[in-house]
């Protein structure tokens, strides 16, 4: 029987009391870490021991205590990438190195000795501007930019590395042993210190292979602004924690997650950017057991050179300090060198891969609730829609449509039909559906899917061998082990029309509790002695695990189509990758107007980790949003990457239509407007996709040196053109919005009015609006009316939006393809035109020759914002072919020029000349 939704709540509101989560004093390797004195390494490096090769170097380093070698491996990697690995030179045991996240081994340059010493050893790179400078005693590396030192590691001495040891029943030393493992630990170190047994409440974590937690430092010279390490409900620039708990990066199911907090939540990316006006760095610490990172930024005095002897300026310089613990692993980090943001994006998207180019629907609104009661309650929901005319693209569908919450079923009495739903409602409507399938299996040998991976052994094992079971919402459950490839197989064949009855072509995923979830477990999740595929402990995999399920749905979505449909998955868990899988989002909130401001960096954040499209519940799933709230939320979500509505089953019912016809006006318009820019948003992800450009992005990113953007995390940019300010508080009338770039000109993106002032300037706001710029320079191609969703589309005709800078120019693009298919890529069958305007020429021109794809879709309409006078004429000439006269209108008054009935073609070359 499966639970009843009485049992499932309280199950649910056990989550959130907060006592059930660590702190990082509760971590026993954090307690041990954190005993290190700060400045004194106990490393040396071995300069004898050196060895080059064509792709590394290579040196040993002892810990002058303990006696122990490690093993540091340093490389130079194409595009401006360093690497550091540093892991025991002889262990008892392999440890435990992270794959599948990494496309491909990165392609290594040569680094050469040009200066060697007793105590120092100088590395040349293949970029002559740069050298690594490595210090014997104490070991420090140093990473040297034009005769600057832009970061320095192990310059605290904070380098941690436990090493494996035997148990203390096989040894025969009878000393005491230091938290290090150089000798035999007391009882009163073993309980504090947590070296093979931690508790926490009533739970025992048995470690099998004793302490084996790896820590290093980083100095980040002239950086005081620090960004990333996704995902905490915390602010934009991340926090000194000197005198706070650590961030943690720890894959938690925190229902009604705290705002402010550096506990883990749902996902960990750990990626961490540095940044200042003249350069951006990042830190890839690629390490999937939990992590915890302390950032410390002060002031460092820096000595200048002066012409007269004995004479010497000093200037006070920022310094961050950043400290990375992890429970086990090797150390193994990437430093990417920019300088540029861009450069950083392109860098991180060079070692884990792009954002996975999404099919068009799932830019669409989807509409979602714990739960749509049944078939009946769908179709009304549907129909409600098209009543009110609003479009939407995806109905989606929780746990309560299956069969007693076993995963690929439905439930036979509420959902007795669903080929039905699929083909006769949504697919005549040209609509989709997204069903949760969660990483736990019922308990219940009657059912296939539990029988099935029950006796291949496909479930993750307890500490003694036995199929770990938790309680989730079925009851008891068994975990698949998505870490075994071949799990992953036979997960994948799971999604065949043959195997999943009652599945259509229009049915698309959502893995949901999958950090994984475990009701009465551990901080509500898996016991980390719990044994997976390869024996690895659940400790050292435990922030992949979402990671693996994603993968593994989205290659079943691909291959029930015999490989030729781009999947959609959501998921609620995910690491450094999982934007190649499909989209997250930022989990449980609150209809609160604080959760609605906290989605904003959160969402920046997650973007800047490379993971595009993200999205946040509109309306917060926890709890009754007020309309003024709802619909703030509508307004926010439409000019965001992934946009849907969600709701708790314990909420009233919101659908868009139930809060008066004035709400339900300004939430169709905002919803219709998500649809209109929606070939500005497939030209966006297309970017993410191919050159791996955030779809929403900070105002700093593109205004890389205006210090007063740095901080900025209440408005944002959507691409390069629009800056987004979503409003976040109750009955304001009025916003401040700061308008970057001195050079800038920015436009009212719906009035086309162009605003008056630089930097923070006052809009009115009214319920039915946020303010939305368009920057000038730039062009956004928009579809000129809407339909029911993005397949009534298709053929819709294009509106341009010209924006002018200083210099009365603006360029912009336009991808096109399919919106379903991998055809772009296999068959190159994609269309990328250039839009550019420059000397009161406008022209359309193809960016990528390789593209072939046939439209009917026009150009209908075009904006031009800016332009100084009426001209006399206006005359459209296409290759080969007559020049012929362009009907316009001239608004004076605003210096907008429209020109209309264009109807060229969007797929061939033309031009616009204004006389």
């Amino acid at each position: 029987m499966a639970s009843s939704n009485r049992e499932e709540i309280s199950i649910q509101d056990e989550a959130v009391d907060k006592s059930k989560f660590k702190t990082c004093k509760q971590i026993a390797f954090y307690r041990r870490q954190k005993r290190l004195c700060p400045g004194k390494s106990l490393y040396r490096a071995l300069l004898d021991t050196v060895e080059l090769s064509n792709s590394y170097v290579k040196f040993e380093i002892v810990n002058e205590e303990c006696k122990v070698t490690l093993l540091v491996e340093i490389y130079e990697i194409e595009g401006n990438i360093f690497r550091l690995k540093i892991n025991e030179k002889t262990p008892l045991k392999p440890r435990y190195e992270v794959p599948n996240v990494l496309i491909k081994e990165p392609a290594c340059l040569r680094l050469t000795v040009s200066q060697k010493d007793t105590n120092k050893l100088v590395l040349a790179c293949a970029n002559e501007e740069q050298q690594l400078h490595i210090t014997a005693n104490p070991f420090q590396i140093q990473l040297v930019s034009k005769d600057e030192t832009i970061l320095s590691m192990n310059s605290n001495g904070l380098l941690y590395f436990e090493h494996f040891r035997l148990p203390p029943q096989f040894r025969k030393s009878t000393l005491q042993e230091k938290e290090d493992g150089s000798a035999k630990p007391s009882k009163e170190d073993q309980e504090d210190f947590g070296l093979w047994e931690e508790k926490f409440g009533h739970f025992l974590d048995i470690k099998a292979n004793g302490p084996s937690s790896i820590g290093l430092d980083f100095s980040l010279h002239g950086f005081e602004h620090v960004y990333g390490i996704p995902q905490h409900a915390e602010t934009l620039l991340l926090k000194n924690t000197s005198h706070s708990d650590a961030y943690r990066l720890y894959n938690l199911d925190v229902f009604g997650y705290k705002i402010h907090s550096k506990m883990g939540i749902y996902g960990s990316v750990p990626l961490l950017l540095a940044h200042k006006p003249d350069r951006t760095i990042g830190i890839f610490w690629l390490n999937s057991s939990e992590t915890l990172v302390e950032i410390a930024t002060k002031a460092a005095m820096e000595v200048l050179p002066s012409r007269a002897p004995d004479i010497s300026k000093q200037r006070v310089l920022p310094q961050t300090d950043v400290r990375w613990m992890s429970e086990s692993g090797i150390i193994d980090t990437f430093i990417l060198m920019g300088p540029l943001p861009f450069d950083i994006f392109k860098q991180y998207a060079q070692l884990t891969g792009t954002q996975a180019l999404p099919p068009l629907f799932s830019l669409g609104y989807h509409q979602c609730r714990w739960n749509y009661k049944d078939e009946e309650d769908v179709e009304d929901v549907d129909a409600g829609f098209d009543v009110s005319d609003i479009p939407y693209d995806v109905m989606w569908l929780d746990i309560e449509h299956t069969d007693g919450k076993r995963y690929f079923t439905w439930d036979k009495e509420k959902f007795g039909n669903p080929e039905r739903l699929q083909k006769q409602i949504l697919m005549k409507k040209k609509r989709k559906l997204v069903v949760i399938l969660d990483p736990h299996i019922k308990v219940d040998p009657l059912y296939t899917i539990y029988s099935e991976a029950k006796e291949k052994g496909y479930y993750v094992k307890d500490h003694k061998g036995k199929d770990f079971e938790g309680i989730c919402w079925p009851g008891l459950s068994s975990y698949l082990d998505f870490t075994n490839p071949e799990v992953r197989e036979w997960y994948a064949d799971q999604f065949a029309f043959e195997t999943y009855k009652g599945s259509s072509e229009i049915l698309f995923a959502w893995n949901d509790m999958n950090e994984p979830s475990v009701f009465r477990g551990v901080e509500l999740t898996m016991q980390k002695d719990a044994v997976h595929y390869g024996k690895w402990e659940h400790r050292e995999v435990h922030n992949l695990y979402g990671f693996y399920q994603q993968m593994a749905t989205a290659e079943g979505l691909i291959r029930r189509s015999g490989g030729l449909e781009r999947p959609f998955v959501l998921t609620r868990s995910f690491f450094a990758g999982s934007q190649k899988y499909g989209a997250v989002w930022t989990g449980d909130n609150r209809a609160d107007w604080r959760y609605l401001k906290i989605s904003i960096p959160m969402l920046l954040t997650i973007s800047m980790a490379g993971i595009s499209f993200c999205g946040a519940d509109v309306g917060g799933f926890i709890g009754d949003p007020e309309p003024e709230l709802l619909v703030r939320w509508y307004q926010a979500g439409a000019l965001q990457p992934f946009f849907r509505g969600h709701a708790n089953m314990q909420t009233k019912r919101r659908e868009p239509w139930l809060f008066g016809e004035e709400n339900t006006q300004i939430i169709r318009d905002a919803i219709k407007e998500r649809y209109a820019l929606l070939p500005y948003l497939y030209s966006l992800f297309y970017r993410s996709h191919t050159v791996s450009e955030p779809v929403m992005r900070p105002v700093w990113v593109e205004f890389p040196k205006e210090l007063e953007t740095f901080g900025i995390e209440d408005e944002y940019m959507l691409g390069n053109a629009l800056l987004v300010y979503p409003v976040s508080e109750p009955k304001v009338t009025a916003v401040n919005v700061f308008l970057p770039g001195p050079q800038e000109i920015w436009y009212d993106f719906r009035k086309f009015l162009c605003l008056e002032g630089q930097g923070i300037v006052k809009i009115p706001v009214t319920l039915s609006n946020i303010p939305v710029m368009q920057r000038g320079g730039t062009i956004i191609p928009l579809k000129t009316s809407v339909g029911k969703s993005t397949e009534w589309m298709v053929d819709v005709p294009y509106e341009l939006h010209i924006a002018l800078d200083t210099k009365e120019s603006a360029a912009g693009e336009l991808y096109l393809d399919d919106g379903h298919s991998f055809q772009y890529v296999r068959e190159k069958q994609f269309l990328l035109r250039k839009f550019t305007f420059h000397n009161n020429v406008f022209s359309s021109r193809c960016a990528d020759e390789n593209g072939q794809f046939h439209t009917k879709c026009v150009v209908e309409q075009i904006l031009i914002l800016g332009i100084k006078k009426k001209p006399s004429s206006v005359l459209a000439s296409i290759h080969d072919g007559k020049d012929k006269a362009v009907a316009f209108t001239y608004d004076a008054k605003n210096s907008v020029l429209t020109l209309q009935k264009i109807s060229l073609n969007v797929g061939i070359d033309w031009v616009l000349r204004i006389k």
